[in-house]
């Protein structure tokens, strides 16, 4: 099977013929980048368990990310919020990261995998985007921390979520609802921009009297 290049999207498309199940293939730029948030969030999630643990084992342990009052992971983890399952959140991350890991080589190898597979992996990641949120909001306005190796997950939950779900729903065919799809992929950085930008304005707004405080 021949698969047609969209010089809007930038993307290898798949025949609009074929069924869902065949298999597509993603362009370099976007492979590359599921590889590299897989790891950048597996190598985060991977410290705040080791963190984690010895703070269990030490109750004196001051963690590696505890900068001042306000970028302190050591005021997180030991939330309930950090632990919503009865177990720490981080472990979710390692599994979670650890299949996003293996989807990158496997996309960089251009191995073809099923459009199934990559709106699973779309699912999954806003799923977590949405759980980072509700992180987010909790570390803002009822824990009053910011927790480092917490936030490079965010950045790396959110950024997976625009490329991922840009593979797994853009639009082989034509068609108006198509024509939205391809302008939403076209200026699918610019969007993922302005979700940084916002997430970045509200933690100078929480915590603005201890930033202009250092100025």
């Amino acid at each position: 099977m021949t698969l047609d290049v969209s010089a809007q999207a930038g993307e290898p498309a798949q025949d609009s013929a074929s069924p869902a199940r065949h298999a597509v293939r993603v362009s370099p730029a976007s492979a590359w980048w599921v590889l590299i948030a897989g790891v950048t969030g597996l190598i985060a999630s991977t410290t705040l368990t080791v963190e984690k643990i010895k703070l269990l084992l030490n109750a004196s342990y001051v963690p590696s990310c505890n900068v001042n009052p306000i970028v302190s992971c050591g005021s997180v983890m030991t939330t309930p919020q950090a632990s919503v399952l009865d177990f720490p959140n981080s472990l979710v991350g390692i599994a979670a990261f650890t299949v996003v890991t293996v989807t990158g080589v496997l996309a960089i190898a251009e191995v073809p995998l099923p459009r199934w597979y990559w709106v699973g992996i779309a699912a999954g990641s806003l799923a977590g985007a949405g759980f980072v949120h509700w992180l987010i909001f909790q570390s803002l306005y009822r824990i009053g921390a910011l927790c480092p190796y917490c936030m490079v997950v965010w950045a790396a939950t959110i950024s997976l979520s625009v490329v991922v779900s840009t593979v797994a729903f853009r639009p082989a065919g034509e068609g108006p609802d198509n024509a939205v799809m391809r302008e939403l992929y076209r200026w699918r950085w610019s969007i993922a921009a302005l979700w940084f930008t916002a997430v970045f304005l509200l933690i100078l707004a929480r915590f603005w009297d201890y930033w202009s405080a250092l100025l």
